[in-house]
């Protein structure tokens, strides 16, 4: 047993059109992680998801899940692997009781062990167990395609946009029961395009753009990438332009008394821009500082990529 839930090396997908949606993809997600895997539309998060689930042919390259070669062992590394898909795929005409049944009886799961009513009650769908899922809101369909993805009790949980269309209450509900899940030892891999989401509930981090890894590290380590940082000055005169003692820096008004700055913390620092408003006899009345978040390293990251592709 090795010590990643997924480990993938070089892993290429050239479709059959010519586009190379990934290109040489090395990554190792650790056993019970809460894994982010980020990436603007297209760049190949959901091919490389797909090839996860069996549903898209590698080209070359090595996956293992769970240990379990997806190639040579293809049924091991299926079973080891739970994915909630983007899309709201159920029939529509079965009820969520019938859903998760059918869904347990292809992974070849017992009656006598099948989970159906519990995990119900797990996702709060319990009083529809027996409603056409067609009826279902969006945000229980959502919770649904969850329940669905652990009838077989998977080390693995994959949750693709799991989140996309759910209003506020239905995501933090959904969230307490990830949480859960990583608590009692489950390996959680999340893409989402909201990325406060990643930056609290993630340990680690993988960013890949344009069919590459540009970042793979602990969430800590990569925000300490950030190279641009915001210092906000309040003053005591009022002020109705930036102070000419700021002249090349990239500095805004945010009201008569504040001035916030954005620099880059190589070449400068927060003490160097109030000695400036201090020459310039600037009394200074408060002083905090803003700290990059992830969305500034994903926008510098692929920003980065796509000068460089350009």
């Amino acid at each position: 047993m090795t010590e990643n839930a997924i480990s993938i090396k070089n892993l290429v997908k050239t479709y059959s059109n010519g586009k190379q949606a990934l290109r040489g993809v090395s990554l190792d997600i650790p056993r019970g992680s809460m894994f982010a895997l980020l990436g603007p539309n297209g760049a190949g998060k959901s091919t490389l998801i797909n090839t996860l689930a069996g549903l898209v042919n590698k080209t070359s390259g090595q996956v293992t899940v769970w240990g379990f070669d997806i190639d040579r062992d293809p049924r091991n590394a299926k079973a080891s692997i739970g994915i909630v898909p983007q899309e709201l795929v159920f029939d529509a005409f079965f009820t969520p009781l019938e859903v998760l049944e059918l869904q347990a009886g292809l992974y070849g799961v017992p009656k006598a062990q099948r989970r159906s009513m519990e995990l119900l009650r797990a996702v709060k769908l319990d009083d529809k167990a027996n409603a056409y899922s067609r009826t279902l809101s969006g945000g229980m369909k959502r919770r649904l395609l969850v329940a669905k993805a652990l009838v077989h009790n998977p080390p693995i949980l994959v949750l693709d946009e799991p989140t996309a269309g759910v209003d506020l209450e239905l995501r933090q509900q959904l969230w307490s029961y990830v949480r859960e899940l990583h608590a009692a030892g489950a390996t959680v891999v999340l893409t989402t395009h909201y990325l406060e989401e990643a930056q609290q509930l993630c340990d680690r981090i993988a960013i890949i753009h344009n069919g590459q890894v540009v970042a793979n590290t602990d969430k800590e380590t990569l925000l300490e990438q950030a190279t641009e940082k915001v210092v906000v000055i309040s003053v005591e005169a009022r002020l109705d332009a930036v102070p000419s003692c700021l002249d090349g820096y990239n500095a805004t008004l945010r009201g008569p008394h504040r001035i916030a700055i954005r620099y880059d913390k190589r070449t400068a620092s927060a003490g160097r821009i109030l000695a400036a408003l201090g020459g310039q006899g600037l009394g200074i009345v408060d002083v905090s500082t803003e700290e990059a978040d992830l969305e500034d390293i994903f926008l510098a990251l692929t920003y980065r990529t796509d000068t460089v592709d350009a």
